[in-house]
């Protein structure tokens, strides 16, 4: 788990990177030079995305996704764990869900692209099946040990 935790923080600082750097290059083109970059803001929108979904796992990964703490931690201390397992559970049908909807969603938009640069709908709908698929795998472990540390979300 450490290992794919490194690949996929090491992935998204990429991401993040590009995510700064073509926008600023396409204003140093733009501004400077005269010369923008076609499909800069079309690539910047697809990392955004890409950044966002396949960064969801480890959000889950941490316990640090919105976990209504407020409320689990004013109820009595049985419930507080029953309360635990209600999320993990809803967490896991919900990401599950997005999942199994994005999956059927990608075979149905295999030939559609992105109109300037031609980008695969299914590289967007690929990364977040990837991020929910994820999600819903790490909400499943959450049920057969719940975290027992409280998270810092409110």
């Amino acid at each position: 788990m450490r290992h794919l935790r490194t690949i996929l923080m090491a992935f998204c600082a990429l991401v993040l990177v590009l995510l700064v750097v073509v926008p600023f290059t396409q204003v140093v083109m733009r501004d400077l030079f005269g010369a923008a970059i076609i499909g800069a803001e079309e690539f910047t929108r697809f990392l955004l995305i890409v950044l966002v979904f396949t960064a969801f796992p480890l959000v889950v990964m941490d316990h640090e996704n919105i976990v209504m703490a407020e409320f689990r931690e004013a109820l009595p201390p049985a419930m507080q764990k029953a309360a635990v397992l209600v999320i993990a559970f809803l967490g896991f049908a919900a990401a599950a869900f997005i999942a199994w909807v994005t999956w059927q969603t990608i075979f149905r938009n295999l030939t559609n692209a992105t109109p300037t640069l031609k980008i695969p709908f299914w590289l967007f709908l690929g990364s977040t099946f990837f991020g929910f698929a994820a999600a819903a795998l790490l909400h499943l472990r959450d049920l057969r040990n719940p975290p027992r540390e409280h998270t810092k979300v409110l």
